[in-house]
């Protein structure tokens, strides 16, 4: 008796053993469903059907073996070549250049539903960024297509290296950097970051403005374009990220928000008034050097000139702020006239 029951646990033990890593198997790797009802295991070349027009990522590296190689090391690379969400991201290489069987039949002649994303492409954009659109329209991204950028025919690859790892957009990159494909990202000042740069490739004027003695500090790494611009558009002008200009200064310049006893009209308005925003030759960032600045408002009856000299209209000194240091605003009872 004593047999039989041992006999017993035994049995017993290796089935639930046996049971407990069957369930354990399904669930660490359970399997993508496709389109039309069959099963996707990351389209690797396991001989399980495919959508029609597609084929095994295999076909791919074949012929493609640097660029694949290069696109693994990439956060989509991560997911799409070796931990799919689902069936489109199992398709890896086809889930954005679309279905590669006429591709591999006629590799030099356009396909059919086939985009390359070449440089050269540009009869594409639509359906190129249209690609990009599927998988990244929430967010910031939602105004893209009434967005300026949209509108001049910018495409996502314009400023997005998809294909090849690049540095993250928060830190500072090196002033030259290759990447496995051959491409280029040359750095023209010392800490920019990427964001900054491949702004600047096309908005020349303000990389000219951020060269300006007193520039916003965009070539020192410590800000970049996004900060103030979101570039895939947005309902408020120039893309800001505010619906005011002043909205978008006091997020750093919060000790010019207020409110103030004694408010300077001006500054209330717009901070553009008498600032540059990316860049200027005058101190401060200054529109035109003070007194001139101020002299665009404010006549110079009221303090004395220089004696003696018809025609002068500015004031001694040629500095309103010795006398009126408090000009974005004061809480002084007797801080009116901003002096104190």
């Amino acid at each position: 008796m004593e047999g039989e029951r041992s006999s017993r646990k035994f049995w017993a033990g290796l089935l639930v053993a046996l049971v407990a890593f069957g369930i354990a198997f399904v669930i660490s790797s359970p399997p993508a469903i496709g389109a039309e009802g069959t099963l996707l295991s990351q389209a690797t070349g396991s001989g399980t059907p495919l959508p029609p027009g597609y084929v095994h990522n295999d076909t791919c590296v074949s012929c493609h073996d640097v660029q694949v190689k290069a696109f693994r090391n990439t956060m989509m690379g991560h997911l799409m070549m070796a931990r799919p969400r689902d069936d489109r991201e199992s398709l890896a290489c086809q889930a954005c250049h679309g279905p590669g069987r006429e591709h591999l039949r006629h590799p030099s002649k356009p396909s059919p539903g086939f985009v390359s994303f070449r440089e050269t492409s540009f009869k594409n954009i639509k359906i190129e960024n249209e690609r990009c659109l599927e998988c990244h329209q929430n967010g910031e991204r939602g105004f893209w297509r009434a967005s300026t950028h949209a509108e001049r025919g910018i495409r996502c690859v314009d400023c997005h290296a998809v294909m090849c790892p690049v540095t993250a957009s928060a830190l500072p990159q090196a002033q030259l950097k290759k990447s496995p494909l051959g491409t280029e990202f040359v750095n023209p000042f010392i800490v920019t970051r990427p964001e900054t740069q491949v702004c600047l490739r096309c908005h020349l004027d303000k990389k000219m403005e951020i060269n300006l003695p007193s520039h916003m500090p965009l070539r020192e790494g410590l800000m970049t374009c996004t900060d103030c611009h979101n570039p895939h558009g947005g309902p408020y002008q120039k893309q800001l990220r505010a619906a005011m200009v002043n909205e978008v200064c006091y997020r750093c310049h919060a000790e010019k928000r207020g409110p103030f006893l004694w408010m300077h009209a001006p500054v209330a308005m717009n901070c553009i008034n008498c600032h540059v925003p990316h860049g200027s030759v005058n101190q401060h960032m200054l529109v035109i050097n003070m007194p001139v600045l101020c002299q665009r408002c404010h006549i110079g009856s009221s303090h004395p000139s220089q004696p003696h000299k018809r025609g002068q209209i500015f004031v001694i000194n040629q500095q309103c702020a010795n006398c009126h240091s408090q000009i974005h605003g004061s809480n002084s009872p007797g801080g009116r006239y901003f002096t104190r």
